[in-house]
């Protein structure tokens, strides 16, 4: 059983399934990808930016390469557009040479360097000091993905219930009981891939696990896009600035903010617009303000609260935990949607264990 049809719940069940078990979905929304996995940027992600050696790094750069190659075998539309980095102030460089050293040390390769003028050749609209390009960024139709994931599945035998929200989880002697509601499942493997809610039923087991809520806006601009690549800027606490991504149409969308809550809440607040204006125009000055408009939220499920150091992805077994049949996913944030499919293998190994 899997608890959450997000992308990474989906790819974990088609895992399941295409090693010959039976599996079974719930998942507690009216529709698959419901939360974190519909509402974020879109990317696919390098596997740049993160500690050597975390899972985090490893699935990511694993994830790329077999999410890419998922897409094309699938005609999952997706495309290899590349990502510009930029400085724009002096002491971004230094970050940028943390940057380069750390996707050699994650397998990613070479980030190559981009003055000034070389940036303005490939984004005319972008004013910057200099940055570096990663070539292997991309962005995919998540819906498609997870309609994709979902297919697989069904068609070797599994189902995904929807409107079925787990309540619970306890022993019940060597198998794991779900509860949903009035009634209980008994199940040789549970894995707790419910996103948002995943610290939660988590805690039945490992109390010391809490989850935490950071928002992120996201601005449409309307109108004919200026950009070709996505466009970062170096990062910042909590997430990775507010960013040019775009989709598959070619529209361009900025985002997404970290904004700490207490909850899941969708809301759009557009009391941070001029926060938004003046990040976008550090390296776009030529924004129309009158073009921008609000677009969507996200948030991010974290596992460390405001302030704390970035959290890696945390994926335990009974090793962990002690619970014969349980996986637990935590944390499972940026980059999520191009780690599924590896975070999946590595849920596949702790099952047949």
């Amino acid at each position: 059983m899997v608890i959450g049809a997000g992308v990474v719940g989906l790819a974990v069940a088609r895992e399941l399934a295409l090693a010959g078990r039976e599996v079974l979905v719930l998942e507690r929304h009216e529709l698959i990808g419901s939360e974190t996995s519909s509402r974020h940027s879109e990317v696919i992600h390098a596997g740049i930016y993160y500690p050597t050696g975390s899972v985090k790094a490893e699935t990511c750069v694993r994830g790329k390469a077999l999410l890419y190659d998922y897409c094309r075998s699938h005609a999952v539309p997706h495309a290899r557009i590349g990502k510009i980095i930029v400085a724009t102030r002096e002491n971004h460089f230094e970050t940028l040479r943390g940057y380069r050293a750390q996707a050699r040390e994650n397998g990613v390769g070479e980030l190559p360097w981009l003055d000034a003028d070389e940036v303005s050749e490939l984004e005319p609209a972008v004013r910057c000091l200099g940055g570096i390009y990663s070539e292997s960024t991309g962005i995919v139709d998540s819906h498609a993905l997870m309609l994709s994931l979902q297919g697989d599945l069904e068609a070797r035998g599994g189902v995904v219930s929807l409107c079925t929200e787990v309540t619970g989880l306890r022993r019940h002697g060597d198998r794991v009981g779900v509860a949903c509601g009035d009634y209980e499942l008994s199940v040789d493997t549970a894995v707790n891939a419910a996103g948002l809610s995943a610290p939660a039923l988590a805690g039945a087991f490992r109390p010391g696990y809490r989850g935490f809520f950071a928002k992120g806006h996201y601005y449409a601009l309307s109108g004919a896009s200026p950009f070709k690549h996505l466009v970062y800027p170096v990062a910042e606490s909590g997430g990775l600035g507010v960013h040019v991504t775009l989709d598959l149409a070619g529209q361009a969308r900025f985002g997404p903010d970290v904004v700490w809550i207490d909850g899941a809440d969708y809301d759009f607040d557009a009391a941070g617009r001029d926060r938004f204006v003046a990040a976008i125009r550090r390296y776009y000055p030529g924004l129309d303000e009158e073009r921008l408009h609000p677009g969507y939220t996200g948030i991010r499920p974290k596992i460390v609260p405001a302030g704390a150091p970035a959290g890696d992805f945390v994926i335990e077994g009974p090793a962990q935990h002690g619970v014969s049949g349980l996986v637990n996913l935590l944390g499972i944030e940026s980059p999520g949607m191009t780690a599924a499919l590896a975070i999946a293998e590595r849920v596949g190994t702790l099952a047949a264990s």
